[in-house]
């Protein structure tokens, strides 16, 4: 086995230890998004969810980004190519974001030191809740390996995500069925 393989294989560990010992669900994403920077020794790793509403996607947790990249403005489904395919459910890579139309923020991510970009879906019951992005401070390509590690980080995000709604519901006596606003449909 690879150095690297037993590499993701901690690094899942710890997210499963971090979704099975707490429904805080920020602590949960922070703990996730480290996890994935550190495993795949990229610049960053955010998790960003989607608001059907406001047709946007909005922070849920980030690592190894400035504050004033996070803050750069919305993450608008309508602007953003990357995000707008993931959330069709498709791992979709970008080489170089500094100069590709799919990527909303190419001079904030220039001036950031971002260059590539790996997007993947969050997905639960069939429908996208949001997206795991991971930089990368030079043109990186990620292997079958990579991808399916991060993957099974992204099912653990969605599954946290539900847990931590469901749990609210429960303590607020709030109905299911608006926990789940931010899903949209496969189409």
């Amino acid at each position: 086995m690879k150095k690297i393989t037993a590499d993701y294989f901690a690094a899942l560990y710890e997210v499963a230890r971090a979704v099975n010992a707490s429904l805080e669900q920020k602590k949960v994403l922070e703990k996730i998004v480290e996890s994935v920077v550190k495993a795949l020794r990229v610049k960053a790793c955010s998790i960003r969810l989607f608001d059907l509403r406001r047709k946007e996607l909005y922070l849920g947790a980030a690592y190894g980004l400035s504050t004033g990249y996070i803050r750069k403005g919305p993450i608008l489904l309508d602007e953003s190519g990357l995000d707008r395919k993931a959330l069709r459910g498709r791992v979709v890579w970008i080489g170089d974001v500094q100069t590709d139309k799919d990527f909303q923020y190419g001079e904030k991510a220039k001036a950031e030191g971002i260059k590539s970009v790996l997007a993947v879906p969050l997905v639960r019951e069939k429908r996208a809740i949001g997206v795991l992005r991971v930089y990368s401070d030079r043109v990186r390509s990620f292997d079958d390996d990579e991808i399916k590690f991060l993957k099974a980080a992204a099912h653990l995000s969605a599954i946290a995500l539900d847990n931590a709604r469901m749990h609210e519901a429960l303590q607020t006596g709030f109905d299911l069925s608006v926990a789940n606003k931010y899903r949209i449909d496969d189409n």
